[in-house]
């Protein structure tokens, strides 16, 4: 099949093996795929990943032991646990230490004509959700992880420090709370998308005089972290939603003298992301900047990495 695969660059692959499933496992035609920061941070070395990347998609089951799962469309939770592990029994799969993770730990992704996943893994997409929208659920899902770790007021202030894609998306979740919020980014135009969502949007430099109650970074850059902090009020707290390559050396004082919370944050639940989507509560069309044959992924990643671009699609 034809797949992108990183083995130290990443290339197109006409012939890589279609991968197969085992017991309890669908095969998945792949129909469209998003490029997120995570993917940039592979190929750049991040988990020292080698096969195929890859883990926003929608797609159609091909082959299953479960007839009511044939030819349904479906998006797919990321992490694969044992199923036999303390953390599976309690229902944390995602930090199953036995874990494989599409596109990023140990299983191939989804840069490719097809891709296998657990059935318990699976969710079918509504009817009304186009896939455009439907390949931003893993992201959005990730978003909605927040307020499930997070207790948020109406009276909370709370800071979305980032204006990738990532950021745009948590803003949105975030809104839908009621709360006092602000997003700080450095790209006018991505600005102005936010802006046009009802969202009150600002150059970083123009951050509220008021720290926050809850600030979000998602910068995708190391640098991020350390203004984080300086906006997060004395016992507020901060989620981590940034992965990256790069070390850093990093003051960590302010955390103890100001007794600040951080909140480590990463994959999300599903429902809500589909039913916001499909509800049209979540927008997400302003965010596709291109898409791309997956024979064309080089120029697909090239424009992923420049600074303007938001969401670039992969359809295999």
């Amino acid at each position: 099949m034809l797949s992108v695969v990183f083995d130290g660059q990443m290339r197109v692959e006409p012939d890589y093996p279609r991968p197969r499933r085992g017991e309890g496992e669908s095969l998945i035609r792949v129909t469209l795929a998003g490029i997120c920061n995570t993917d940039l941070e592979i190929a750049a070395g991040y988990m020292g990943f080698r096969g195929v990347p890859g883990h926003e998609f929608v797609g159609v089951v091909q082959e299953s032991d479960d007839p009511s799962l044939h030819g349904q469309r479906v998006v797919g939770e990321i992490n694969c646990g044992c199923g036999r592990c303390p953390d599976c029994f309690a229902g944390l799969e995602r930090h199953c230490p036995q874990r494989s993770v599409l596109g990023i730990l140990g299983r191939d992704g989804v840069f490719a004509e097809y891709t296998v996943l657990p059935d318990r893994n699976l969710h079918l997409v509504p009817s009304e959700l186009e896939d455009v929208a439907a390949v931003f659920v893993e992201p959005v899902a990730a978003a909605f992880e927040i307020l499930e770790q997070v207790h948020l007021l109406p009276t909370s202030r709370v800071i979305v420090l980032g204006d990738g894609k990532l950021g745009l998306l948590i803003a949105q979740v975030l809104a839908m709370a009621g709360c006092e919020l602000v997003l700080l980014g450095h790209h006018l135009p991505k600005l102005e998308i936010a802006r046009g969502l009802g969202i009150d949007a600002r150059l970083s430099e123009q951050a509220p005089s008021a720290r926050a109650d809850v600030v979000v970074e998602c910068t995708g850059s190391a640098r991020g972290l350390a203004q984080a902090i300086s906006l997060v009020r004395p016992r507020g707290t901060l989620v981590l939603k940034t992965t990256v390559t790069d070390k850093l050396e990093l003051d960590l004082a302010p955390l103890v003298i100001d007794e600040i919370t951080v909140v480590g944050s990463r994959c999300g639940p599903f429902a809500p992301a589909l039913r916001a989507l499909a509800r049209g509560e979540i927008q997400v069309g302003p965010f596709v900047t291109e898409q791309h044959d997956l024979a064309d992924a080089a120029r697909a990643f090239d424009l992923a990495r420049q600074p303007e671009a938001l969401k670039v699609l992969l359809r295999p």
